[in-house]
């Protein structure tokens, strides 16, 4: 049975978001900088958010052997995509820092035009993948968890999974980016 051309359509955007988040996350970090009004206080309160989303993160990428098993522990212990909510989390500390509506409009539109796509694309692989998949679907949201309550998401954390999965790159970015809102707020205020 053919697939119909809905289905087809979403792969192929599907595919096409994943191959451009990371050039379009450049290209909207010229487009933030530009944008940003940041102060002191601002700063401040969206580095703490930035810091969660970075931790949660770490948590998750230390947790995940991708393609060769469904990772149910740590933070997939409460959502589906925990390395989006990490992203989702950054994003906000970022667009706080900003203050600034252009800069959180086109993070949202970034995030239904590209991230939406990617997630429900690695969510079909996974179930093709894994046949354990559906069942955690049904008892793990995708990105909201029912509960703030958590375990120890510690537990199975693997320094060597989050240094192969090159994490550390959202900790490095994030710096980088703190220290150009720094640099704006002193050319600005300096």
């Amino acid at each position: 049975m053919a697939e119909p051309q809905a289905v087809k359509s979403h792969i192929a955007w599907s595919r096409v978001a994943r191959r451009i988040r990371v050039p379009m996350g450049f290209a909207f970090a010229i487009f933030y900088l530009w944008r940003a009004k940041p102060t002191w206080r601002f700063l401040l309160l969206g580095a703490l958010l930035a810091a969660i989303g970075i931790v949660l993160r770490t948590l998750a990428s230390g947790q995940v052997k991708k393609n060769q098993e469904l990772t149910t522990t740590g933070p997939y212990a409460y959502v589906r995509n925990p390395l989006y909510l990490g992203s989702i989390i950054i994003a906000i500390g970022f667009v706080v820092a900003a203050r600034d509506l252009w800069v959180a409009i086109a993070v949202l539109a970034m995030f239904a035009l590209v991230y939406v796509p990617v997630i429900r694309g690695e969510e079909a692989f996974l179930r093709k993948q894994f046949p354990a998949y559906d069942g955690y679907a049904r008892r793990v949201p995708s990105l909201l968890p029912r509960t703030l309550l958590f375990r120890p998401m510690m537990d199975g954390f693997s320094r060597k999974l989050y240094w192969q999965h090159r994490e550390y790159n959202a900790l490095l970015g994030a710096a980088a980016m703190l220290a150009a809102l720094v640099a704006k707020i002193l050319w600005l205020h300096g």
